[in-house]
């Protein structure tokens, strides 16, 4: 058994003082006492560790080379894709692999102990499947076991351009199987997590109304009947008018009308939606996975925030291309975008939470909601997913409970982030990562190999 004793804690009922978290073997918390007397590791300041809900991890070596205007005049999310799909065209396992673990161990010096990976890149160049046909999915699980991450593995399945399906592009044909060849894949992507620990979970991610037909999608459910469903909806105006134009709906009123939405779905980005699906989609019980860094990146739009949080719509953080893995800029960056769209302050907090509070409260249970991982909370049964800041920090300092949270979020960034735990695995210590010399040295080896890839 560990012990970490915190001064101060976020318990499920608030905070509390001279708090001591047990951790069996298996990485659960065992026990959690108030009032408790100095035992074992202690820590200041000691927060459950949220999920990152939604990642393309190979998108992170492409970091910083798509900020030229391209050919056209208006430079939007559509070109960026072309650049994206001539980089993948350039990956190997091996490459994925190393990126994968570099983006990994980011989250979790930045915060978070689990990641819920979109995984859509199946194939080799050309679309061909690898003799074994998960080959890139247990890549991603041999990322987590290197960095000792908690992983929800989510094979995505994409079958057409678009639509009106059409024949993938070239540069999708790396993403693309059928129903039956997806299922496959599906089958021996979760049977390459075997090695992983118990902690470990998988779902099934559907791409979007645009990479699947309506009659799969009216069923996926049926053919999925365990496990989370996550997929993209609503995140670019362009796909509005495709899907309105082909399915005479809008996604959202499309979704709504013919897929069982419920708790089980992650529905992802929601930038594009009128006020009365806002309201619908909430009351589904469905996660809303916001990646506001991206969706800034991309200029996907803003996420109705209030008005999901006042129709008790249940929402969740992602880095997605992880341009930049921060999560207390994502937090800050969903608020600000509230803020600066409706001309007020404080759009999210409510009247017993501050904005951080209510913000980190939300994407703790959103996350845990969205990868069906016992999380979120200190309390007995919870994998001890935890994260402590430095509250010595001039940032943090005279700075306590939801006040702690403001200052991290709002005045401070990740760097406040000293230790991570993820289901009892100790990783990231005094800031940094354990294995972070040898990631880093890996990272940087494929970078040198992709280097001509733009």
């Amino acid at each position: 058994m560990t012990s970490v004793w915190a001064k101060t804690a976020l318990l499920p009922t608030g905070w509390a003082s001279n708090v001591r978290v047990d951790i069996d073997s298996n990485g659960r918390i065992s026990n959690v006492q108030q009032g408790a007397p100095e035992v074992g590791k202690r820590v200041a300041l000691l927060l459950p560790a949220p999920v990152n809900v939604h990642s393309h991890a190979f998108q992170r070596a492409m970091a910083g080379l798509t900020e030229r205007r391209g050919p056209d005049p208006r430079d939007s999310f559509w070109t960026w894709r072309q650049l994206m799909f001539r980089f993948l065209d350039h990956l190997t396992p091996d490459h994925v692999q190393a990126i994968t673990a570099f983006v990994q161990m980011e989250m979790l010096e930045a915060g978070y102990a689990t990641n819920a990976e979109f995984h859509y890149l199946h194939h080799q160049p050309g679309g061909v499947p690898y003799d074994n046909l998960a080959e890139m999915s247990e890549r991603v699980a041999a990322a987590a076991a290197q960095t000792g991450i908690g992983l929800c593995l989510l094979p995505v399945h994409y079958q057409f351009g678009g639509c009106d399906g059409r024949d993938l592009t070239a540069g999708q044909i790396r993403f693309g199987n059928n129903l039956d060849r997806f299922q496959a894949l599906h089958e021996g992507a979760v049977a390459g997590l075997a090695g992983l620990p118990q902690d470990t979970g998988s779902g099934v991610a559907p791409h979007s109304l645009r990479a699947l037909g309506a009659d799969d999608l009216r069923s996926y459910a049926q053919h999925f009947p365990s496990g989370p469903i996550h997929m993209h909806l609503a995140e670019q105006i362009p796909e509005v008018d495709e899907v309105r134009h082909h399915w005479h709906m809008r996604p959202v009123e499309w979704a709504l009308d013919n897929m069982d939405l419920n708790a089980r779905w992650c529905l992802i980005h929601c930038t594009q939606m009128t006020p009365d699906e806002t309201t619908r989609l909430a009351q589904t019980g469905a996660v809303a996975g916001l990646c506001p860094i991206t969706e800034s990146s991309l200029g996907d739009g803003i996420f109705d925030g209030v008005r999901w949080l006042g129709a008790g719509g249940a929402f969740a953080v992602g880095s997605d291309s992880n341009i930049r893995i921060s999560l207390s800029e994502e937090l800050r960056t969903l608020d600000y975008s509230q803020r600066l769209r409706d001309g007020t302050r404080a759009a999210l907090a409510s009247a017993d939470r501050s904005t951080g509070r209510r913000i980190y409260d939300g994407i703790l249970n959103g996350g845990a909601q969205a990868t069906q991982r016992n999380s979120g909370r200190l309390e007995p049964g919870c994998w001890a997913d935890m994260l402590t800041l430095d509250t010595d920090s001039e940032h943090m300092w005279g700075r306590e409970g939801d006040s702690a949270l403001d200052a991290w979020i709002f005045a401070g960034d990740d760097r406040l982030v000293s230790n991570v735990w993820s289901a009892g695995r100790h990783m990231v210590k005094n800031g940094y990562h354990v294995g972070r010399a040898e990631i880093v040295a890996g990272y940087k080896r494929t970078i040198d190999a992709l280097k001509d890839a733009l």
